[in-house]
Formats: C-alpha cells, sequence, structure tokens
C-alpha cells in the first residue's frame, strides 16, 4: 500500500486559504473514492473535500478550527489502489495550479497597492496627501471629501499617519458604541433601543468583494427597454409541455442566459478581465448567476460553456445549481471561473438597478421585472397603441476597457435576441 498526502485543493478564484470546520472521519477510518472527509470553509462557499481515492486514513494533520493554505497537507491516506504514473502527473499538475492561483492572488494584491498609489496628492481644498495617507484611505473607503474634513497637524497643516489613524479609531468607536435609549414622541412612557446586529462571515464577504469591486472598476450602467411579448408568449406557450418532457421549470432565467450567450459570442470584447496593463481575451463564456440565499445573502453559482449548450441544458443547470446552492452543497468549482454575470431584479418585482460587477470580471447584467404597458406597436396601416409585455435591461460596465459605444451595441443586441427570441436548439 501507498501512503499519500490529502492536500487543500484550489476553492476558487483568489481563494488561498480555507478553514477546517468539522472532520467527518477519524484516524484509522476505512473510506473509499469519492467518500466526504472534511467539511471547510472558504472566503467564497463552505464545502467538503472527498476522498482521492479508497483507503485507510492513518493521520490528521489539520484540526478542526485551524486555517490551512492551498496545497498544504490536511491528512494522510493509506491507499489500497496503486497510483499509477499518470495520476502521480495529475497530482503533481494541480499542485502546480495550486501555486498558481496563490501566485495570482499576490499579484492581484500587489496592483491593487500600486492603484491606491495612483490616487489624487491632493483633496478638493488642496490639503496634500501623502502615498501612506493614500493608500490606508483607499484600505479604509474614506473618501477624498471625508479626508477633506481632518485638520492636519503636519507642516502648513499636513494630514499625517497619526490623523487618519486617529479619524479612523473615532468612527470605529462611533459605529460599536450602543446608541442610548430614545424616547419617542408616539410612545412618551416607553423607551426603545436602536439593534445592533454583527455581520455574518458571508455578509462580511460579500461587503468586502462590493468595495473592492467599485474601487477597482470605475462603473458605468447603461439602460435599455425591451418589448419582450412574443418571448413571454413562446414561454407561456410551451412550459408546461417542457416540464412534462424534461422534467425541468423553464424559468425566465435560462432564456437570459442563453441570449447573454450568444451576444457574448458576437461580442468578444466584453467576455474579458483586467490583469494589470494587459487584457485578457477569455476562450470559454461562464455565466454566473447571482442566487439569493435562505439566510438573505448571495452567492453565483456559474454555467460553464453556456454558449455550447441548448435551452434544455441551461434550464437543467440553472435549476440544479440554484437547488443546491440554497441547500448548501455547490462544489468550489460551481463558483469559480465566471467571465460574466447576471441578476435577476424582477424576481423581486423591482424594475431595474445598478448591480456591481462581480470581479476580475468587467461587465454584469441587471434584468428587471416584465410589466404589462401601453407602447406604440408598428403595423401595415400604421402605428397603434397597444399593450405589450415590457422590461428593462441594465449593463454595469468597466470603463476601463469598455466604452459606451461597444456597451451600448451589446446591450441592443440582447434586446434584439430577446425581442425576437426562438431557441436555436430545445
Amino acid at each position: 500500500m501507498a501512503r499519500m498526502n490529502i492536500l487543500l485543493p484550489a476553492m476558487g478564484e483568489g481563494v488561498i486559504e480555507a478553514t477546517i470546520n468539522k472532520w467527518l472521519v477519524k484516524e484509522g477510518s476505512a473510506v473509499k473514492e469519492d467518500d466526504p472527509l472534511v467539511e471547510v470553509a472558504t472566503d467564497k462557499v463552505d464545502s467538503e473535500i472527498p476522498a482521492p481515492s479508497g483507503g485507510t486514513i492513518v493521520e490528521i494533520k489539520a484540526s478542526e478550527g485551524t486555517v490551512v493554505k492551498v496545497g498544504d497537507p490536511i491528512a494522510i491516506l493509506e491507499s489500497n489502489v496503486e497510483v499509477k504514473p499518470e495520476e502521480i502527473r495529475k497530482i503533481e499538475k494541480e499542485v502546480e495550479r495550486i501555486r498558481e492561483t496563490i501566485n495570482a492572488d499576490r499579484q492581484e494584491k500587489k496592483e491593487e497597492l500600486l492603484v491606491t498609489r495612483e490616487m489624487k496628492s491632493r483633496t478638493p481644498s488642496g490639503k496634500f496627501l501623502s502615498p501612506l495617507v493614500r493608500n490606508i484611505a483607499a484600505q479604509e473607503g474614506i473618501s477624498y471629501s471625508d479626508l477633506d474634513k481632518i485638520t492636519g497637524t503636519g507642516m502648513d497643516g499636513r494630514i499625517t499617519r497619526d490623523d487618519i489613524l486617529r479619524m479612523i479609531d473615532d468612527r470605529n468607536k462611533k459605529a460599536s458604541k450602543p446608541e442610548k435609549n430614545v424616547i419617542r414622541e408616539s410612545q412618551p412612557e416607553s423607551t426603545v433601543s436602536d439593534e445592533i446586529i454583527e455581520m455574518d462571515r458571508v455578509r462580511r464577504l460579500i461587503a468586502e468583494h462590493m468595495v473592492l469591486s467599485k474601487r477597482t472598476s470605475p462603473h458605468v450602467t447603461s439602460f435599455i427597454d425591451a418589448d419582450v411579448t412574443r418571448m413571454i408568449n413562446w414561454r407561456n406557450s410551451i412550459k408546461d409541455k417542457f416540464l412534462a418532457t424534461e422534467g425541468q421549470k423553464l424559468t425566465l432565467t435560462p432564456i437570459f442566459i442563453d441570449a447573454v450567450a450568444r451576444a457574448l459570442h458576437d461580442f468578444p470584447m466584453i467576455n474579458i478581465s483586467v490583469e494589470g496593463n494587459s487584457i485578457i481575451k477569455k476562450k470559454n463564456i461562464n455565466i454566473g448567476m447571482a442566487t439569493a440565499l435562505p439566510d438573505g445573502n448571495l452567492i453565483v453559482p456559474v454555467i460553464k460553456n453556456a454558449n455550447e449548450k441548448n435551452l434544455t441544458g441551461i434550464a437543467r443547470a440553472v435549476n440544479d445549481l440554484a437547488e443546491r446552492a440554497r441547500s448548501n452543497k455547490l462544489k468550489p468549482d460551481e463558483i469559480t471561473g465566471g467571465t460574466f454575470t447576471v441578476t435577476n431584479f424582477g424576481s423581486y418585482n423591482n424594475l431595474s438597478g445598478t448591480p456591481i460587477i462581480n470581479q476580475p470580471q468587467v461587465a454584469i447584467l441587471g434584468t428587471g421585472a416584465v410589466r404589462k404597458m401601453p407602447a406604440v406597436v408598428e403595423t401595415p396601416d400604421g402605428d397603434v397603441i397597444g399593450i405589450r409585455q415590457i422590461m428593462i435591461l441594465s449593463l454595469s460596465y468597466d470603463h476601463r476597457v469598455i466604452d459606451g459605444a461597444l456597451a451600448g451595441r451589446f446591450l441592443n443586441k440582447i434586446k434584439q435576441i430577446l425581442e425576437n427570441y426562438s431557441p436555436d436548439q430545445l
């Protein structure tokens, strides 16, 4: 029998460590290939790590509650399967991929630091900001207008490191200080106090990701309305048959993803990312769909190679990923690798919104509620007013690499596909 290290695998883009939540086996336990071994938590998802082969767990190297780096051994397995040379090469490639992931994350942090150094050196009123002060301000999300309010103690009123740290400390104290009981005029004999709710781990990570996105990309949002009457009528006419024959519900989400995949195929310069001064043109079209979780948080599972799937395949993927997202059963690979994201404001009857880009992507589409509205309809006998199904599409994009003309053409392409929707193949 051969002994092998079980390594913490790459758990997603930018993820370099994970916390060991719970071991599902003990030392001496016999396991089969793909049996779940341990539950781990990362910045992006909670997941289970399976056994790479059958055998016996002879040693657990990472105890519950510890933080482990990607690529580090977490257990030793005495395998009852002879490891072939090609398997060894496969493992070596995986370790190399993990190293590349860690190096890419370090490079991203380095580039972020360079961005902060390029911030303006003076506030609107002319106060000088040293590179150190600008760096601290960028990391803490402090605006130039807030910096302008600081009374500098340095030479000629310059804002020093101690000045900005004092401001941050005061802000944190105010945020953590409980509000005093407030007597309301409508309830003169009773007192109530504001409730302070600590963010959970996932909400904190979402908040950090949103702030990072706004800090990284200059966001611009364009809007267009689409008359989707024909699409809605087609979907309503086929949804019952689709459920009966395919065993799947046909919601609007697979149709939106199908339309976006087609549009991205025609506009490949939307399907990109930015690394330093380079534009990375993505070969695959992997579309993420923002999915609300029961606890109010959000996760974005990814439909890989969406342009290669027919509508039935997309519908199956959408329903499967959404169901497993809500039951916390997604695999790390299923929330990584996205090249574009779709978020549906319409599911909550909202007309539209300005979504925040899911880094390192450069664009995200928001779909609003479909409403019956009076609209001008062109006919051979002239224009008439008719009741039509109208929705608003909003596209937020990174203005560093996408100009308004390209974004406008891309958004109009999605509109045209939806207004004349007909799947290439069910």
